[in-house]
């Protein structure tokens, strides 16, 4: 028997309640849950109002201390959920959530969708940060909600006791070394004690580990800003004018240092919405409310995985309508129908 007051389901998407569809999940027992079944009910849901073939690589961003990453292991079940789309298809939607990872991996996966699709847009219901900043640049058109956001693309590098760290941070203190030790030397003066010694506990690797691996994250989006999201940028909303190549160079030049300054964001998990996006980055972002029905259906479909995110152990999804990877990080303790494809 179910405890009193406690309703039962077997479905999410059915009980949720409009405004409120993480919410009316809470006080359901959910019995015979068809989690598959669940999402790709989700996926039509976007898919009706798009037009496009959509893909999920999303991971639980919402547990903490489990290997949620982008990083190598994603590289076959990515190909191949991309290689399941059928061929006559040159546009394609992913769906995105990603605390971020390894920008290398981004660079692969840009490399599979790019040759296979004329247009490649992403959705980000939640978070894209870090890596996920990055290869979100690389779409034609990105789609936010007022919830979504993303991060500085500064990469964390390892020191020397192991912990991750902003390479601009680095950078940067070094930067403000450099300035004060200038400015004491025009005054006759020594350099103050306090930066000699941050200096001689620098290490050199990491200094230059730190240069090499903030210039791969600022060209990387340099180049696909130009590439990919630039490219139908044809003319200024603001006079009408033609952009000349050297404008798509100069305004990519400026979003991938923006997005890669530690001295700006000063956090590597701050969260930039979409509002930032334009104002600050001068980029352009899709509302989801300018869509009839997309923000509705992206709403649903987070609650839906936030719920999965926080009741299962999963820890990241590959899905589409033509394939199925879900990873877990122990036996799941929930009662589920065995997925179906």
């Amino acid at each position: 028997m179910n405890p009193i007051g406690i309703k039962v389901s077997s479905s999410l998407l059915d009980v949720m309640q409009d405004g409120r569809e993480f919410e009316s999940l809470i006080g359901y027992q959910y019995n015979n849950l068809d989690i598959l079944g669940e999402i790709r009910r989700s996926i039509s849901e976007i898919q009706a109002v798009r037009g496009n073939p959509i893909v999920c690589y999303v991971s639980n961003v919402v547990h903490n201390n489990i290997n949620n990453s982008i990083d190598g292991t994603d590289e076959l079940p990515f190909t191949e959920m991309i290689s399941s789309v059928p061929n006559e298809n040159k546009e394609i939607d992913i769906v995105l959530v990603t605390p971020g990872g390894s920008a290398n991996q981004v660079n692969s996966f840009v490399n599979v969708l790019r040759p296979r699709f004329d247009k490649v847009n992403f959705i980000v219901l939640n978070m894209a940060m870090s890596a996920g900043t990055i290869f979100i640049m690389s779409g034609d058109e990105i789609i936010m909600s007022s919830q979504s956001k993303f991060g500085p693309i500064d990469p964390q590098i390892p020191n020397k006791e192991g912990r991750f760290v902003p390479a601009q941070s680095i950078l940067v203190a070094l930067e403000g070394i450099r300035i004060r030790g200038e400015e004491k030397l025009k005054q006759n003066k020594q350099p103050d004690w306090t930066d000699i010694q941050l200096l001689k506990n620098m290490d050199a690797r990491d200094i230059g580990l730190a240069q090499s691996a903030s210039k791969y994250s600022i060209d990387m989006v340099k180049d696909f800003l130009i590439k990919y999201k630039f490219r139908s940028w044809n003319k200024h909303s603001s006079t009408g004018k033609i952009v000349e190549e050297q404008e798509k160079i100069e305004r990519a030049n400026e979003i991938a240092n923006l997005l890669c300054s530690h001295s700006n964001w000063k956090s590597h998990g701050h969260a930039i919405n979409r509002d930032i996006a334009w104002n600050v980055c001068k980029l352009k972002i899709t509302h989801s409310e300018s869509i009839e029905g997309l923000d509705r259906a992206m709403r649903r479909m987070w609650a839906m995985f936030y719920w999965l995110f926080e009741n299962t152990a999963i820890v990241k999804i590959f899905v589409s309508n033509n394939y199925c990877i879900i990873r877990n990080a122990a036996p799941i303790n929930i009662p589920l129908k065995q997925a179906r494809r």
